[in-house]
């Protein structure tokens, strides 16, 4: 017996955005990290967006979010880079309904010397950071801007911030 089987076949392409979802996810919730980058990397930031990670302990939900401290897509003034802090945050918090927190860094790489030991037990740092911030989701709004500005609770690398950014106009 023979079967036919009539219609065209489709192949499914992921979108550039899913591409980056899937790339840039992980923890032990990748499910969940992969949610949000699709809503995250939907969006060209000016400070971009690396990695996102969502674990899950004992009942509690931790988003993180890893910015890059260099090579911005476009010049940026502090405030900018505040501005895009906030959004992702929020971002986290709406795709994660679950989340109890938002961590958000941004880091640098650090050069490193031909030969040193980048893996493994006796790893050198390859990166530091140079900005981070911990969010609760009851500490977001409306305030989570002004908190950032003042640094309250927050760490700025002095030196990263007073070259990172272009001066307000």
């Amino acid at each position: 017996m023979v079967v036919s089987i009539a219609g065209t076949a489709s192949a499914y392409a992921p979108s550039v955005t899913q591409l980056d979802a899937m790339a840039r996810a992980t923890g032990n919730r990748r499910d969940l990290a992969e949610r949000i980058g699709t809503d995250v990397f939907a969006t060209r930031w000016p400070a971009e967006v690396s990695q996102i990670s969502a674990n899950e302990l004992g009942g509690h939900l931790i988003v993180g979010m890893r910015v890059l401290g260099v090579k911005f897509h476009q010049p940026i003034t502090r405030e900018q880079f505040v501005a895009e802090i906030v959004a992702l945050v929020d971002k986290g918090f709406a795709a994660a309904p679950a989340a109890e927190e938002v961590d958000l860094w941004a880091s640098v790489p650090i050069d490193v010397s031909k030969g040193v030991v980048v893996s493994g037990d006796l790893a050198q740092p390859t990166s530091r950071t140079v900005f981070s911030l911990s969010v609760r989701r009851g500490d977001r709004a409306p305030s989570l801007r002004d908190r950032i500005s003042r640094a309250d609770g927050i760490f700025w690398d002095a030196q990263w911030a007073q070259s990172a950014f272009k001066a307000s106009v």
